[in-house]
């Protein structure tokens, strides 16, 4: 059963979006692929026999739990091009994960149904974090654990920014961010995020900051520019001459993170860490 899902985030995610993603995907998976093992620790020190991953995308770091820790796994997604590559993911690998396609701020899941909640960068879109994460309690047994991975400031993250900074002045329709709404840096702020899981029910919050080193092939810059973010999506409104003139332009920005055949940067991170009362 799926429930009503956020129509904004649904029709960006299940469009252009999660279409986008999926093509990435073995890119974005190997580029994460330092915060996925993070995830995975934690399942792992924990004990977790049965696992919620939310946001899960094309279903890498739930496979992932899945295959190195033994627990029951399941999937869940707004984006259903996603949910369907993550079943084919999983159908390839032969794990028995299972995936929903499903807005986790609404989903009635079962009550205590969860020894652990995870993300890798999939709770920063919720309409309403507090009916979100409430929800997500809910679904996790007494004492039971929350570890999810987001964004901190976009100024601790300049790689996240660059294209934007570049592309602005080229790019009348690029959708501008704004604080606090549903997007990457929505659980930036320290102090409105402990105090948001207070009120949804959490216990023990310790939210401590992650920086962590990651490669991606510099071939690979100017697909992802191109394609992923505020500027892929700005960019399929545009003539060809003004696309090329904007890919041209950001790739220059992004120079100072390229070190030969590789792009690197710092992923910096909050790791949301409680405990369900």
């Amino acid at each position: 059963m799926t429930t009503p899902l956020d129509n904004d985030q649904s029709a960006r995610w299940n469009g252009a979006s999660g279409n986008a993603w999926v093509d990435a995907q073995d890119l974005i998976a190997q580029v994460m692929r330092p915060l996925q093992d993070i995830l995975v620790t934690l399942a792992r020190d924990t004990g977790a026999r049965d696992v919620l991953d939310v946001g899960c995308g094309t279903g890498g770091t739930t496979l992932a739990l899945a295959r190195e820790t033994g627990a029951h796994c399941t999937g869940v997604d707004i984006a259903e091009p996603m949910i369907a590559a993550a079943r084919a993911n999983a159908e390839r690998a032969g794990l028995p994960v299972d995936f929903i396609r499903a807005d986790a701020q609404t989903q009635p899941f079962e009550a205590a149904a969860y020894d652990l909640i995870t993300s890798r960068f999939g709770v920063m879109f919720f309409a309403d974090p507090v009916a979100a994460f409430t929800n997500l309690c809910r679904a996790t047994r007494p004492g039971g654990r929350l570890g999810c991975i987001v964004w901190r400031d976009p100024e601790a993250n300049p790689f996240f920014t660059a294209a934007e900074r570049a592309a602005a002045p080229l790019l009348s329709n690029l959708e501008p961010r704004i604080p606090g709404s549903p997007g990457q840096f929505a659980l930036a702020d320290h102090d409105h995020v402990a105090g948001m899981l207070a009120a949804s029910g959490w216990a023990d919050i310790d939210i401590r900051p992650l920086d962590v080193d990651c490669v991606m092939p510099e071939p690979a810059l100017v697909g992802y520019l191109s394609r992923l973010g505020p500027v892929g999506l700005a960019l399929l409104e545009v003539d060809e001459t003004t696309r090329q003139r904007v890919i041209e332009t950001v790739r220059a920005a992004f120079e100072p993170f390229v070190h030969g055949d590789e792009a690197r940067f710092t992923a910096a991170c909050w790791l949301l860490d409680a405990r369900a009362p």
